[in-house]
């Protein structure tokens, strides 16, 4: 391969999927839906202005009552919501995007207030997460002991993956993303902070990561492999998370399975440049090398490092966050080497246009 920026603007097929670039929008919370978690109309606005990306993974997306654990994120599992994203999908449709659904099962990262009536806090052991949560009723709120999962609500969780991930389909997207890291259910279940059982899903390495291969492989059943990814956090700190002895050998006996599962492709977090730890290179390395398929890194790259990064044979794509949030033109703006908007962290998170949809456009 080249060294050459150009190679990052080229199509890449994506197992069935073809990208018309090496770029991928990052999943990003942005908290624009409805009380009820149904998406709203300037979300389309939203994901259609960033769909020159070669893949948009949206924001995390309940895939049940029980997983919706931040207030106004949006849901996959009725049919209101499957109605309401395909404005959605169409949007980034229509300008040639592709776009894949994250699911992201929040687990004890919840709290009542921002939850239907009969949801419950649902997590792999009762240990509570030892922070606050914002509540849009409440404001900030401890964090509530969630119930320890019977079998009967791990079978519930996973069959909720499962539809929600056909309803992702049904409503249009190119494929799923489990949200597999930053500390939530999927992630509770690999960590053995949070997974404190003594059964058949938690104690050994093999034990704990149970769920997580169960939920792809019921998972890519019912949609095709090569319609699903995962997003994994290694050495990750969000939301309680700590790193522990057997990490590494945690994601390297986690990933061949996942390749036996069929998945088209493992999306491994590293926010080091945002304060969390780094993960050691050695360890990416070994992961690369385990994982079949396309393979990328999101959280820490610009062009140049995402171009090194491709040359050297480590990454298949490069994830881009808080770039392309302020910037729906990015590829073109890094294609002709034009300036970036800086992103507005207060609207982050708050309902409405502004740091939304208004931000600015280079020229032409």
């Amino acid at each position: 391969m080249s060294n050459t920026p150009k190679n990052l603007f080229e199509p890449y097929r994506m197992g069935t999927t073809l990208l018309a670039n090496r770029f991928v929008m990052n999943p990003m919370t942005r908290c624009r839906a409805d009380a009820t978690g149904t998406p709203q109309e300037p979300m389309a606005e939203y994901y259609g202005q960033r769909a020159t990306a070669g893949l948009i993974v949206s924001e995390g997306i309940a895939p049940s009552a029980n997983g919706k654990g931040y207030a106004r994120i949006p849901g996959l599992w009725s049919d209101e919501q499957v109605q309401a994203w395909k404005p959605v999908v169409n949007a980034v449709h229509g300008k040639g995007g592709k776009i894949f659904a994250q699911l992201m099962h929040t687990g004890r990262v919840s709290h009542p207030a921002n939850m239907a009536a009969d949801a419950k806090i649902v997590a792999p052991s009762a240990v509570a997460l030892a922070e606050k949560m914002y509540t849009d009723s409440l404001g900030m709120q401890d964090y509530p002991v969630p119930q320890e999962m019977t079998e009967a609500d791990i079978a519930q969780a996973k069959a909720e993956f499962v539809q929600a991930a056909k309803n992702a389909i049904a409503a249009g997207f190119d494929g799923v993303e489990l949200h597999g890291a930053n500390g939530y259910l999927l992630e509770q279940f690999l960590s053995p902070t949070t997974n404190q059982r003594t059964d058949a899903w938690g104690g050994s390495v093999e034990k704990r990561i149970k769920f997580v291969v169960e939920v792809a492989r019921e998972t890519a059943a019912a949609i095709g492999g090569d319609k699903l990814g995962i997003r994994l956090s290694p050495y990750g700190t969000n939301s309680g998370m700590v790193a522990y002895p057997e990490v590494e050998e945690t994601y390297l006996k986690l990933l061949p399975l996942l390749a036996d599962a069929g998945l088209v492709y493992v999306h491994i977090v590293d926010h080091s440049a945002m304060g969390a730890p780094v993960v050691p290179t050695p360890f990416k390395q070994a992961l690369r090398k385990a994982w079949p398929r396309t393979f990328f890194i999101g959280g820490s790259f610009d062009q140049a490092s995402g171009q090194q990064a491709v040359d050297d044979g480590l990454v298949d794509l490069v994830g881009i966050g808080r770039a392309f949030l302020a910037n729906p033109d990015l590829v073109q703006r890094l294609q002709k080497g034009q300036p970036l908007n800086p992103p507005d962290m207060g609207t982050f998170f708050t309902p409405g246009a502004k740091g939304y949809t208004d931000y600015a456009l280079a020229a032409a």
